[in-house]
This record gives C-alpha cells, structure tokens and sequence, in this order.
C-alpha cells in the first residue's frame, strides 16, 4: 500500500473521516492520538481496532500518541452507553492506568528512533484545570443545541426515564479540551477513534478551528459486529475477552479466534492481522476449496495470540487445543486442565478414595457418564476405546490413584475420541 489511507481503506476499517485528510497522510509524517478510557484494569478485544489503527499509521511514518483518559475516566464516556458509568476513584484509575499501559506496548512500538509511540494522561492537564477559565475559554465555543444533536447525547435523551447527567454531558468539552491541548503541544493533527466517538472527534475539530483558526483531523473506524449481527468481543456466555492472561487465558484467547465463523475470518485477518493483500487472498480462497480444515481460523488464532501474549503462551494455547483430540497432557497444569475442560460433563471424588491401591477405573467410569455399570466399563477398556489423561487403558482392572491426578486435582477421562469426563480430587 502506497499510504495509511489506502491501507485502511482496504482493511475496511474507514467508517468515516473528515475532508483533505488523505492528502495529509501522503504529504508527509504527522502526529495522530486515540483516547483509551482506563475504566477497568484490562483493555479488551474490542479496543484492538483503534489499537492496530495507531499501529498501522506509526508503520507509515506517522507518530502515534496513546492518550491515558486519567481524568476523562474519571467522568465516564456516554458514547455508546445505554446508563451511567460508575464512577472511579484517583486510585482505581491509577490502578487501570498502570495495567492498560503495558498492553499497549505488545502492539505499539515505543523504541523505533524516528516516531516512537507516546502515552500520555489527560489526567496531568485536566486535574488542573481551573472552572471558571475553562467555561470562559471552552464552554462558550459550545452551545447547548449542539452538544444535544451529537448522537451520544441525544440516544440517551430519547431513553424514556434515563436521560444523561451533567457529569457526562460535559464529557464532550473535556475530550475537545484534550485535542486542542495535544494539538498545541504535541502539533497531533488527526484524532482517531471508533464510530461512537465521532461526535466528540468533530467537537473537537470544531473547537480547534475557533479558537486557534486552523484545520484538524478526525478519522472514524467501523464498530465491528459478527457475520449474524451480534456484538463482537464477547464470548458465548456473554463475557468480555481480554487482553489481560488473568482474565482471559492464552488457551481461552486463542480458541475464541480459532472459533471465528466462516463468515467473519476474513474481515477479521484484515482488521486485526499484518497480513498482506495476497495473504490474505490465499486464505479467503483456502477457506472456500477447505473449509473443513479452517486453515484461516488458525491463522487469525496464530497471529493475535503470538501478539499479545508472545510465542511461549502461543505454543501453550495450541498444544492445550490439541488436548481435546487426544493430545498429550505433560507439561499442562491445573488452571489450563480446568480452562480446557471448563464445558465437557464433570464431578467430584475424595482424594481419600485414590489413597492406599486407589479406585477401580471402572468403578469411576460407572459413576461418571462415560459407562453405564462397571461391566460396560470393563468392555470399553477392554475394547481400547478408554483413556486416563489422555493415555489408553489396557487392564480392566487397573486402579486410579491420588498420583495420577494433574497437580493432585484432575483426572481426565474420555472414551473414544471426542468424549470426555472431567473428575476434579477434593483434598
């Protein structure tokens, strides 16, 4: 691609953008920033759009400036909420601020001599702000009617018994504020940031143009959504994934990608990939003459895991995957045997039962739902089709003890290839 333009532009990831910014980009280097809101202590896959956005313009020359909303998270970001935020102490957003720094940096590049990234906090210029000088010198650039037809103000007021506080009203000046100060001292050009921020972007743009009479940027990136028009980033059950390895394992982060539907993969590998036009052509045509072999979900689950949680976590993720079809459990602990089993059918047993010669497998097969009395169980062994971590079982009267459960607190059962039981030892 010839410029940053151009290459979001394909990558689908331009959802709208002020006039004369493609000429910009190409006339030479500036300075872009996107705003990250610290309201929780992790980012999540959601922020990766943005994320990879002031990525791709940094590798076209340009110098990315992630703003750090200490102060702006503090008051809450009505875009694209339904109700108020709670609002964070000084201390929990100096919290989240210190954990989403470091998840930057896995996709930001902070040491490359000619435009290094740069993290700054609103916080070090809001927190001073003196009220009376920012109505005078903001607030008057802003009228009322304004601020109510931005789309983040007027959903909320069309909410029957909800409406918006002031708190969050004034949410749209700070942002603005924040623009015209990097604007001032940091000479940042183009604001960037998703859909639901476009009203905000403008606010800004519009507030520059009054006060110092000059022409800023914004640039506005699709809010992503799955093929079925259901919201993208969360899990099945509804949980966010996160960038966090606390919060979302490698395990769990890779599958997530790895389960990606057909009709999303590709669009995905475009957003959330380096992967070149042919590359990406490759897999799309993969993908219709292979589809069994889901060569592009593995190569999107590849790629993210490898960039936010590095080669060993990757390698780790994969090999658990591979568990469930009968891959080998050495070197597995008992957060990944729960991570990886979480969903297959589970109970419960004393350790006291697997002391001393320890428990018939069949009788632990009877009890669990992979044999319906002791004799099936003994004919299922018998005929090779069981398994103890993923080991076959050949002695219809081998006995289970205490030191073949995973760290003391799982064994894993399965008969045949896909059925498994999960039995966790209680001390």
């Amino acid at each position: 691609m010839t410029n940053a333009f151009t290459e979001l532009k394909w990558r689908g990831l331009v959802y709208d953008y002020t006039e004369g910014i493609q000429e910009m980009l190409v006339a030479g280097p500036i300075t872009v920033y996107n705003g990250f809101d610290p309201t929780g202590d992790s980012l999540h896959i959601g922020h990766l759009v943005p994320m990879m956005g002031l990525a791709r313009l940094q590798r076209f020359g340009h110098t990315p400036i992630a703003l750090a909303g200490g102060g702006t998270g503090m008051i809450g970001d009505p875009s694209g909420k339904s109700e108020e935020r709670n609002l964070l102490s000084v201390e929990q957003i100096q919290h989240n601020l210190a954990c989403v720094q470091g998840q930057l940096s896995h996709i930001l590049d902070f040491e490359v001599k000619s435009n290094p990234a740069r993290i700054v906090n609103n916080y070090d210029w809001l927190s001073q702000l003196n009220m009376m000088e920012f109505l005078r010198d903001v607030g008057k650039h802003f009228t009322v009617n304004y601020m109510m037809a931005k789309d983040s103000v007027k959903s909320r007021l069309e909410r029957e018994g909800e409406g918006i506080s002031y708190t969050e009203f004034s949410y749209m000046l700070l942002q603005s504020f924040d623009y015209l100060r990097l604007f001032d001292n940091a000479q940042c050009r183009l604001q960037a940031g998703g859909s639901d921020q476009w009203g905000n972007i403008t606010a800004g743009i519009e507030l520059i143009r009054r006060v110092r009479g000059q022409k800023a940027h914004g640039l506005a990136y699709p809010l992503i959504t799955r093929a079925d028009g259901s919201k993208f980033g969360k899990t099945a059950a509804g949980d966010n994934t996160w960038l966090d390895p606390q919060k979302t394992s490698p395990y769990r982060f890779y599958q997530f990608w790895l389960n990606t539907d057909d009709g999303d993969v590709i669009n995905y590998l475009k957003y959330f990939t380096w992967l070149t036009q042919p590359e990406i052509k490759g897999l799309t045509d993969a993908l219709f003459e292979r589809p069994h072999l889901r060569e592009a979900q593995r190569a999107l689950a590849q790629k993210i895991t490898r960039m936010i949680h590095g080669e060993t976590a990757l390698a780790k993720a994969e090999k658990a995957a591979a568990v469930l079809f009968g891959g080998d459990l050495d070197g597995l602990g008992a957060d990944d045997i729960g991570d990886i089993f979480a969903d297959v059918p589970s109970s419960e047993i004393a350790k006291s039962q697997l002391e001393g010669d320890g428990l018939l497998l069949a009788d632990l097969l009877a009890e669990s739902s992979l044999a319906s009395s002791k004799g099936d169980a003994r004919r299922s062994i018998k005929g090779g089709g069981i398994y103890l971590n993923n080991r076959r079982v050949n002695e219809p009267n081998q006995a289970v003890t205490a030191a073949e459960a995973i760290d003391g607190q799982f064994l894993v059962l399965r008969k045949g290839k896909k059925k498994y039981h999960l039995v966790q030892v209680l001390s």
